[in-house]
């Protein structure tokens, strides 16, 4: 069955001084432009090939092989790069930008800015249309996640209290200020880790492993870059965050338990200005 506003595998019917057409649902056929057909693939009749169906100016559909920014039903952090009277239009690497209508704002933009959205397809109007209310595109049903399990993460938005992520183009969830040890800002994803599951249905998350598991994983990348630098690092239990978390991308408490962890078992030693592998 035919998916608009994501990819499909199609199949090619004939060729036209204006692209070839492809199979769609039933009957219809769908125009894949001269410019879009790979030069090195073979395109006779028969063949399949992955292309992204969408509409054209004219609001018809079309084949494009050019890969989106994001598909329907996919979250993604996109550009305003118009505003007309119909709406914005948003930057998602096609040639047509994609539109969010004036009703499907949060907050107002600016040309420039980024908007995180969710990309439906409006079959009442049969257009691929963003929306920036993303509540009533994500799972109100309680997560099955277990605590320390990875995940991915679209960071969304500012808290008081933290810094608000879409977990796993799915839910809600949290991180919270003190698990904020590096820069962060809308639109980044990263790898996340469930923190907490708390009994309001709440999602707390953390930049980096939990657990004994996180010490392990970090130990073995601090032997790695001492072994890259000769076996010694300008670093100690002391470091600002701002450097550990530079070198490592790890808070300051999870670096000291790692190379606690390694001086215990001999393999470094810790120094005021350093650490070094044993026997340096």
């Amino acid at each position: 069955m035919l998916a608009v506003g994501k990819m499909n595998r199609l199949q090619v019917v004939r060729r036209s001084d204006f692209g070839l057409f492809l199979a769609g649902d039933a009957e219809q056929t769908i125009l894949l432009p001269k410019r879009y057909i790979p030069k090195d693939a073979a395109c006779a009749p028969g063949d399949w090939l992955d292309v992204f169906v969408c509409h054209d100016s004219e609001d018809r559909l079309v084949a494009t092989t050019e890969t989106p920014k994001v598909q329907v039903g996919e979250f993604a952090s996109l550009k305003v790069v118009d505003i007309t009277p119909v709406g914005l239009f948003l930057d998602w690497g096609l040639a047509k930008d994609l539109l969010l209508p004036h009703s499907e704002e949060q907050r107002p933009l600016q040309v420039g800015d980024y908007c995180v959205v969710y990309v439906f397809l409006d079959r009442r109007k049969g257009r691929i249309t963003a929306t920036a209310r993303l509540d009533r595109h994500l799972d109100q049903e309680p997560a099955r996640y277990r605590v320390g399990q990875e995940v991915d993460l679209l960071l969304v938005s500012a808290t008081e209290m933290g810094f608000k992520a879409i977990i796993n183009n799915r839910h809600w969830g949290l991180i919270h200020k003190n698990e904020l040890f590096k820069f962060v800002r809308s639109g980044m994803r990263e790898k996340g880790f469930i923190k907490e599951l708390r009994g309001d249905g709440k999602i707390s998350l953390s930049l980096q492993a939990i657990g004994q598991e996180a010490v392990g994983s970090l130990a073995d990348q601090i032997l790695a870059k001492l072994q890259e630098h000769n076996g010694v690092l300008p670093l100690n239990d002391k470091s600002p965050p701002e450097k550990i978390s530079a070198m490592f991308g790890v808070s300051k408490g999870n670096f000291k338990k790692a190379i606690g962890s390694l001086y215990k078992q001999g393999r470094i030693g810790i120094h005021e200005d350093r650490i070094e592998l044993a026997g340096d």
